[in-house]
């Protein structure tokens, strides 16, 4: 599978070392906002383009995946690109997801090509599992707790504010919620029960850090919801005290088969690294979305629509072998 990369930030830079770990893949090109001139990547012989010259490399590419923002990126990107390639993203905003898949699917259509949106861990893997627990316990109840980490969509989104500088958010489950969740006491959660989000903020000279703050709280789907504390702090700090991504979370299903049998089904990610973590998903999904291509599956797709054996470069004898 010949892949591209468009956009080489921390996610891309992930895709780049996962590629190496699948051997029925091969990285051609890299695309990049900045003067290709002045990015090295990682991988001999491999060419770093211009966004601008991607027209170049159609029927060269069998997978495009798109590593930008789910803020202000991906809603442009992602639609555009499905014009020429097959395309794959991890657009992270839960609330407009129904939007951007509308607008991505009609794209993939009218041009016969294969998007899949929204591929990560959350929405992607966690996604899958609230699924299937909600199948298997259909009498039951959902949680969803996400962190102690970074959120790589939270800090791109509170970057995009004018007079922002730098930022991370880190989302961190309240314990009181998770303890009360895995009681199997069946609690009412809103959102802003369940998370606090924390943020840190590198302001540019002179800008207003009332204004930051209010705009950051205030942002809907992203912090509105939330109880949300915001730090400001210096570069120097930010480098020292905020450089790793880590992150994780919790997937949890309470649910009875009885009035006397409770269960509880839990899925959990404890990540060094967020968007290596993330970049690998999006690399076995590529895959996935190579074969559906392969087969005429067109239009725009997600994690749901998946079939698990698309994601092993197995055959369907070796996965029955070695993981049944």
């Amino acid at each position: 599978m010949r892949i591209g990369i468009y956009g080489y930030g921390n996610l891309g830079k992930g895709v780049e070392n996962a590629i190496k770990q699948n051997p029925d893949m091969e990285l051609v090109a890299v695309f990049t906002r900045r003067n290709p001139e002045t990015l090295k990547i990682k991988t001999e012989g491999v060419r770093v383009c211009s966004i601008y010259d991607i027209l170049q490399f159609k029927n060269k590419i069998d997978v495009m995946i798109i590593c930008g923002g789910s803020a202000t990126d991906l809603p442009e990107m992602t639609p555009d690109l499905a014009k020429n390639f097959n395309v794959l993203d991890s657009f992270d905003n839960h609330a407009n997801i129904p939007w951007h898949f509308a607008k991505v699917d009609a794209v993939a259509k009218k041009y016969g090509n294969t998007a899949l949106i929204s591929s990560g861990w959350d929405p992607g893997m966690f996604s899958i599992n609230r699924l299937y627990a909600s199948c298997i316990l259909p009498d039951g109840n959902d949680y969803t707790f996400w962190g102690k980490g970074v959120s790589q969509g939270h800090s791109d989104a509170i970057r995009r504010i004018h007079g922002v500088k730098d930022a991370r958010q880190y989302t961190i489950p309240k314990d009181e919620a998770l303890d009360a969740v895995r009681s199997g006491i069946n609690p009412e959660l809103t959102a802003r029960d369940k998370h606090l989000r924390e943020c840190f903020v590198v302001a540019e000279e002179g800008a207003d850090t009332d204004v930051i703050r209010e705009t950051i709280i205030n942002m809907p789907n992203y912090f509105e919801p939330y109880d949300t504390i915001v730090h400001f702090i210096t570069e120097e700090e930010m480098a020292r005290d905020h450089s790793q991504l880590p992150h994780g979370g919790f997937v949890i299903r309470t649910g009875k088969t009885t009035d006397e049998h409770k269960h509880i089904i839990e899925y959990s990610l404890k990540l060094d690294s967020n968007p290596e973590f993330t970049a690998n998903v999006l690399v076995a999904y590529a895959r996935a979305l190579y074969k559906m291509n392969m087969r005429g599956d067109i239009g725009c797709k997600t994690v749901f629509d998946v079939a698990p054996a698309d994601l092993s470069p197995l055959s369907a004898e070796e996965l029955r072998k070695n993981l049944l």
